[in-house]
């Protein structure tokens, strides 16, 4: 019987493609075509309307990588056709059948209105139906030569991934542009075959279903006449109707389908071609509304919406017309699909309150989830974050990908790091593009893991990544299997819809608890490190300029708080949090503009705090301190010298009022302040840290800093992915070049230690200490010319520490440094934030970074019986797919280790190394904005309210993991307090006690209170 199935199915499959699909369209006759090949960069429609066009033939080149050529068509449809469904079709000389990695094009009216785009699978534009004949046709079609980056080998370099080095040799030949006739009757035979062939493949061999349209399918061969498709398309209909009638089980499981364009913000093209691609997309779902009354789509990103608001409007009002239609359902709540790992805890809460707050603004709607179907992995604070910007549910479907463990859930309750749980749900199709195929629709059911407890899952639709959307065969499909025997029952409805029912019919689903973790595309936490320095940097500059632009706006009469500009600086840092940008997995053209975008952002940031400070008066030297913690430090002036100061958290202090500390020595290669004991190898390795607090604890177990340069060549992915097979094969970097003391000063001692290796790199490190403080900083600096290699930085610590701790955002996250499971075998690399501490008890250390995210951690047992704890930053890596020059050229960064220290001591030091005190002129000391009084109450975030009312707005978190309690205290007078959600609306009101708000915090609770200023 398998052979009889097998002979059935290659009949079916035969006859589909050599006979069924020639004839869906009847007739054709050609347009006329002319072309425009628009220089360099894309030109709006009016230039292209009054350009010169020149005659073009099918089967003719065109299109350099990246390039745009316009195409006028012209054409007649014939009187014959009068009554007939008739559209344009056009193919480009697609390659494959991926939309969104080719040439693409947005077809217009002569007087500019977008109409629909075409790609691979959506070559057709609407002319007629029914055409009464002789409809004059006139196009100008925008047509993107865009380079199919992956094509042949994906692990092979190429130069098309930027404009600069692509080249300029045609990539594409035109095949087809005619008006044709669609045979409605072919066409839906078409789909009625797909549809219950594909069921039949995957019906289990002893089910009677299987037989019975097995024996249908042969009878509808026979019934079709090959020599003339149209004719007998009608009556080979009715021979399947009946099996395409016959209703699902009772107890189907019912999969919820939402059209669907993942569109990557930047990924395989550069941002100025997304562009582009949303207003491709985005007119076609908008026709397809047209279409289908039934459809239904989710679109996330509201940096998407506004660049087509922006620079498409005649389809944002389309678009505007299906969300009042209920067709359109912006979804996501997020300025773009960030990066689930990276991005800060006030970047991420910024994320939730710009995208929501777009959506609400300019279309009324409050978005109650979470889209998040692609980002690599998702850190334990979004539950709370979630919550906190008003959702009731979060989506994803990346875990899908796992190499090792196979998610248990698939609908759950999401538990993050302080509690707050969030339904979750994680589509067992095991894909954001959907097309309700059958084998899709069989493993839908298949993998559910909730059988039993739920009955429903979600199914997003159609072509995505680089765009494309639904089409009206997924539709077609959808339709055709909305209640049909052997499959599960398809209903096209709005996400809220769908989580409401799961919740409802499983309220007590399963809990997960923790990160959700991808045990795959764990490179992303290092690739392109100048891309996620500048997020860093980013991020710590804007809260900054908020910090002091809050001050100035409070102490400084004639001061105006920069809303639009900070509001402008901010979007373009979450823009670039996009999950293909700051992971560091795109073209090399993306990661170029990002470094410049960057660069562009320090420059006005920068202006904006120093405009700030110097509204508040020029005279004396001070220091500013933007951390939320008491700093006293040693800092740098601008003439060079060295000197010691103590300034409060959020304030400012006279330059030089720090107290006396014991100095520092350099004997030889020993730095001592008093404090710590640090000797430097003759190879330039750490050979000994005592940590003279602890009655001279020796620190480490093993050389300390080692450079280790491994062989770096994953299976697939280079950019994305780092295989554990990388650790097997490595150089540790021991020859330096010279180790030299550069510095002896009793407030710093520093010892510079440079190497020559691989292919021409060179490493610089300046190891120093200051006075009055155990941390010893690397500064460092490469330049970097390895091809698929990866460096890490190790510190061998004695401590046998059963787990590490990990800064996350607003928080800390434990993993095991243990391998008991598949689960932590999986986690031998992970990403953190400004630290890493790891600790028995009595002791512990952290290791201290300004702009890394990826680490391991292990451990291991000595001859000695001790126990060795090692921790190793990632600091570069060098992969060649997609961007073939990836992290070449030189970098600057610090990490720093620091013996004998807290959770609390790692988290102070990471606000010092990524925020630097800043020296600037100013008249007095301003009285700090707000000051907190109760250990682990942390200020993340000080600004003015975002609706210009003049209110304060102070993000809080607790810090430690443990309750705390405390009292905030205003630098004004205070006329009242709220607690807010996270865009700024009041939840319920805060006592006050004059200037003083009393605070009480759960375990990483974040909360957001909004501050009235008292008028005088």
């Amino acid at each position: 019987m398998h052979d009889e199935r097998r002979r059935i199915e290659e009949r079916v499959e035969r006859v589909h493609t050599q006979r069924i699909k020639p004839a869906i369209y009847a007739a054709s006759v050609p347009f006329e075509v002319e072309a425009w090949h628009a220089p360099g960069e894309p030109v709006p429609f009016d230039e292209a309307a009054a350009a010169p066009y020149e005659p073009f033939a099918m089967n003719t080149p065109w299109g350099p990588p990246w390039g745009t050529t316009w195409f006028r068509m012209r054409g007649q449809v014939p009187a014959e056709w009068a009554g007939r469904r008739v559209e344009a079709v056009i193919d480009l000389g697609f390659v494959g059948d991926w939309p969104g990695n080719q040439a693409e094009a947005l077809v217009h009216l002569t007087d500019g209105t977008p109409l629909k785009a075409v790609n691979p699978l959506n070559q057709y534009v609407p002319i007629a139906n029914p055409a009464t004949g002789g409809e004059t046709v006139d196009y100008l079609v925008e047509a993107a030569s865009n380079p199919d980056i992956l094509a042949g080998d994906f692990a092979a370099p190429t130069p098309l991934g930027d404009v600069l080095t692509a080249g300029d040799k045609p990539l594409y030949t035109f095949q087809r542009a005619d008006i044709a006739v669609l045979d409605e009757n072919v066409w839906h035979l078409d789909l009625d075959l797909q549809v219950l062939s594909e069921l039949m493949v995957h019906l289990e061999a002893h089910d009677p279903r299987r037989h019975e349209i097995m024996h249908t399918l042969d009878r509808a061969m026979d019934a079709l006449d090959l020599d003339d498709i149209p004719g007998s398309a009608a009556a080979v209909r009715e021979v399947l109707a009946p099996a395409l009638a016959k209703p699902a089980h009772a107890s189907a499981h019912t999969v919820s389908g939402v059209g669907h364009a993942h569109i990557d913000s930047a990924w395989l093209w550069p941002i100025r071609e997304t562009k582009r691609k949303t207003s491709r997309t985005f007119s076609n779902v908008t026709s397809l509304a047209d279409e289908y009354e039934d459809f239904i789509f989710a679109c996330s990103q509201a940096q998407q919406y506004e660049w087509v608001r922006d620079n498409y409007p005649h389809v944002w009002e389309r678009i505007k017309k299906s969300v009042e239609k209920g067709q359109w359902a912006p979804v996501g709540g997020m300025w773009v699909e960030a990066d689930g790992n990276l991005p800060g805890g006030e970047a991420l809460a910024r994320q939730l309150i710009h995208g929501k707050r777009f959506f609400i603004e300019h279309f009324g709607v409050e978005t109650k989830g979470v889209w998040l179907p692609d980002s690599f992995g998702y850190t334990a604070a979004y539950p709370q974050l979630a919550k906190l910007a008003g959702n009731e549910w979060f989506l994803t479907q990346k875990i899908s990908w796992n190499q090792t463990n196979k998610f248990p859930h698939h609908t759950f309750w999401w538990e993050g790091i302080d509690g707050t749980r969030i339904f979750t749900h994680f589509p067992p199709v095991d894909t954001y593009n959907a097309r309700f195929s059958g084998e899709e629709m069989d493993r839908a059911v298949r993998n559910y893991r909730e059988k039993g407890g739920g009955t429903r899952s979600l199914a997003p639709f159609g072509w995505g990544d680089g765009g494309g959307g639904p089409t009206r065969e997924i539709m077609e499909r959808a339709r055709r299997l909305a209640d049909l025997e052997g499959s599960p029952k398809v209903v096209v409805e709005h996400p809220d819809e769908f989580f409401a029912k799961a919740r409802d019919e499983y309220p007590d689903a399963p809990v997960w608890a923790g990160e959700l973790y991808l045990e795959l595309h764990r490179a992303t936490y290092t690739s392109q490190a100048r891309t996620k320095q500048g997020n860093r940097r980013s991020e710590h500059r804007l809260r900054e300029a908020e910090l002091w632009a809050t001050t100035a706006a409070l102490h400084a009469p004639g001061y105006s708080y920069p809303y639009d500009k900070l509001d402008r600086l901010w979007k373009t840092v979450l823009l670039h949090q996009f999950h293909d940008i700051l992971p560091g997995s795109s073209i090399a053209w993306v990661h170029r503009e990002a470094e410049a975008e960057y660069a562009r952002v320090a420059k006005e940031v920068e202006a904006l705090t120093a405009e700030a400070i110097a509204a508040l008066g020029t005279g004396d030297a001070h220091v500013f301190n933007t951390s939320p913690l008491e700093r006293s430090e040693v800092v740098r002036t601008a003439d060079g010298s060295l000197v010691h100061t103590v300034v409060p958290a959020n304030g400012s202090a006279p330059l030089g009022a720090g107290e006396g500390t014991d100095p520092v020595t350099v004997t030889g290669r020993v730095l001592d302040n008093g404090l710590v004991r640090v000797e430097i190898a003759e190879d330039g390795t750490l050979a000994s840290v005592r940590d003279l607090r602890a009655g001279g604890r020796e620190v480490l177990a093993d050389k300390g800093n080692l450079l280790r340069l491994h062989t770096d060549l994953p299976n697939y992915w280079d950019a994305w992915d780092v295989d554990k097979h990388y650790k097997n094969r490595y150089t540790d970097l021991l020859d330096a070049d010279s180790v030299t003391v550069v510095e002896e000063d009793p407030l710093r001692g520093a010892i510079r230690v440079e190497r020559s290796f691989g292919k021409g790199s060179k490493i610089t490190q300046t190891i120093s200490l200051r006075a009055g403080s155990p941390r010893i900083d690397f500064e460092t600096d490469i330049d970097w010319h390895e091809a698929e290699k990866f460096l890490k930085a190790g510190f061998p610590v004695d401590i046998r520490a059963p787990h590490s701790s990990a800064e996350i955002q607003f928080g800390h996250i434990q993993r095991p440094t243990h391998t008991n499971t598949s689960w932590e075998a999986a986690r031998f690399e992970v990403s953190g934030h400004r630290w890493v501490h790891i600790a028995e008890p009595g002791y512990g250390v952290a290791v201290i970074n300004d702009s890394t995210y990826g680490h391991d951690v292990s451990r291991t047992v000595r001859e000695d019986g001790g126990t060795t704890t090692t921790v190793r930053l990632s600091l570069v890596r060098a992969p060649r797919v997609p961007d073939p020059e990836a992290d070449q050229g030189r970098h600057r960064f610090t990490y720093s280790l620091l013996p004998g220290a807290s959770v609390d001591d790692a988290i102070a030091e990471g606000y010092a190394l990524n925020l630097p005190l800043r020296i600037a002129s100013a008249a007095g000391t301003a009285e700090p904005v707000v000051s907190v009084d109760g250990a682990g109450v942390t200020v993340e975030a000080v600004k003015l309210a975002d609706d210009s009312s003049g209110d304060v707005v102070v993000r809080l978190y607790e810090s430690r993991g443990g309750r705390a309690e405390g009292v905030l205290r205003t630098g004004f007078p205070l006329a009242g307090a709220q607690i807010t959600d996270l865009l700024e609306r009041p939840l319920e009101a805060a006592a006050t006690e004059g200037n003083a708000v009393p605070v009480a915090l759960r375990p990483f609770e974040v909360k957001t209170l909004r501050l009235t200023v008292e008028k005088s």
